[in-house]
C-alpha cells in the first residue's frame, strides 16, 4: 500500500490540493504501477513559523 507524503507551506486552495492529489495519483499509476484504491496521498502543511532553512525560519526569510 503506497503512501506519498507531500510537505509544503500552507496556503493552497482546496481546488489546488484536489488537482495535486489527482496528478500524483495519476503519476503513481502510470510510472509506479500503483493501484488507485491502495494509494494514499497525505499533504502536510506547515506555517512559515514551523519551517526553517539555513538556520532561518521561513517567516523571517519571507520578511527579508
Amino acid at each position: 500500500m503506497p503512501f506519498v507524503i507531500v510537505e509544503m507551506w500552507e496556503g493552497r486552495t482546496l481546488e489546488q490540493k484536489r488537482a495535486l492529489v489527482k496528478a500524483i495519483t495519476d503519476a503513481m499509476i502510470e510510472h509506479a504501477g500503483a493501484k488507485p484504491d491502495h494509494l494514499h496521498v497525505v499533504i502536510h502543511e506547515s506555517t512559515l513559523d514551523n519551517w526553517g532553512r539555513a538556520g532561518v525560519l521561513g517567516s523571517d526569510e519571507a520578511k527579508g
